[in-house]
């Protein structure tokens, strides 16, 4: 289908969490072709994994759109600073965050410094996630399986009600799940329990924050090329990774964003929340 290069790539790995300037092939995270229509005009968002890929790709079309922007990411410093020029080259606010979003406590301390440092909050993007792929449940030992939830759900609890003190009505939450948390993965058992769960806690939240007047919604992808595919699987994966889609191949970032503008966006989706939007490349949703 169009919007993609080759559906197969060089077979490659780097190291975790992942640099985009390692990566064989990058990926379209930069939005180039993008433009603005000020419908985030004067908004204050905190993205969580918004370093690279689609963190990147949404910081960059928020800013486009007119906010300003916090990103959360865990210590890959050359791709936030680059995220941060994007940014500042659209003519916004960018201010980096890093730490590791696994500890409650680092959480709350994002959410606080990200909202003195761009004089509030009204939207927020849980982003952030960690996958690391087995052949068999036997190999999941626990210490995988409690980092996978720590970064993968419960930093989204943490940030979101931390978040809660300084997002006012109006304000917009967006999560992201993965087309995994719906169909289930054999080799991403814990990654696709979190981001089921991840499903659940938008469906709940959505009705919780009904009065507040905050609308909750999610994106849930199909296989995106970022660097988290490099960075957690083997090199044979990484060739033909995405090519199981009916599109015949993974999406680019830079197709995945605008769900997530959609979702900031008052004007676009002001009758929206507890849904979710499933770029999946052609796929038809379970159930």
């Amino acid at each position: 289908m169009s919007g993609g290069e080759d559906v197969e790539r060089p077979p490659h790995t780097i190291d975790y969490p992942g640099e985009t300037a390692d990566m064989a092939e990058q990926p379209r995270d930069e939005m180039r072709n993008y433009r603005g229509r000020d419908l985030l005009a004067g908004r204050k968002a905190l993205i969580t994994g918004g370093d690279s890929g689609i963190g990147r790709a949404v910081a960059v079309a928020f800013a486009k759109e007119g906010a300003d922007v916090a990103i959360a990411y865990l210590d890959e410093h050359d791709d936030a600073e680059h995220t941060a020029e994007l940014v500042r080259r659209a003519g916004r606010r960018c201010h980096l965050l890093p730490g590791d979003l696994a500890a409650a406590d680092h959480c709350r301390a994002v959410v606080a410094e990200s909202a003195a440092a761009l004089g509030g909050l009204d939207l927020l993007v849980n982003n952030v996630a960690y996958q690391e792929p087995v052949d068999d449940l036997t190999e999941l030992d626990d210490a995988q399986w409690r980092r996978t939830f720590a970064v993968n759900i419960d930093s989204y609890f943490h940030v979101t009600k931390a978040a809660l003190a300084h997002l006012p009505r109006g304000s917009a939450v967006i999560n992201t799940a993965s087309i995994n948390g719906l169909r289930g993965n054999k080799s991403l058992i814990d990654y696709s329990a979190t981001k089921g769960a991840v499903l659940a806690l938008t469906y709940s939240l959505a009705q919780s924050f009904q009065d507040r007047g905050i609308r909750i919604n999610c994106v849930a992808p199909g296989p995106v090329w970022t660097p988290l595919i490099p960075a957690t699987m083997d090199a044979e994966k990484v060739a033909t990774f995405g090519q199981q889609a009916p599109f015949g191949r993974a999406a680019q970032p830079d197709e995945i964003a605008p769900s997530y503008v959609f979702f900031a966006s008052e004007t676009m989706s002001s009758y929206y929340s507890g849904e979710v939007l499933a770029p999946i490349g052609g796929e038809t949703l379970p159930g």
